[in-house]
């Protein structure tokens, strides 16, 4: 598609509202998916460290 200006290429053919909106979205999620894998991550990796301290004392123990 060609465009005569900057503006009509925002505006997309009067459906610039719905394409921006879902690039947005896209971006967003693109940002947020890594962000959440990271924490996920790393709350897994501690949850494993305190259950490996804990597995560790209960063998000393016993």
């Amino acid at each position: 598609m060609f465009w005569n200006s900057f503006s009509e290429f925002l505006a997309m053919g009067n459906h610039g509202v719905y394409v921006w909106g879902s690039v947005g979205v896209m971006m967003i999620a693109m940002i947020v998916e890594p962000v959440l894998l990271i924490r996920g991550h790393k709350s897994l990796v501690a949850r494993l460290k305190r259950q490996l301290r804990a597995d560790r004392r209960t063998l000393s123990q016993g």
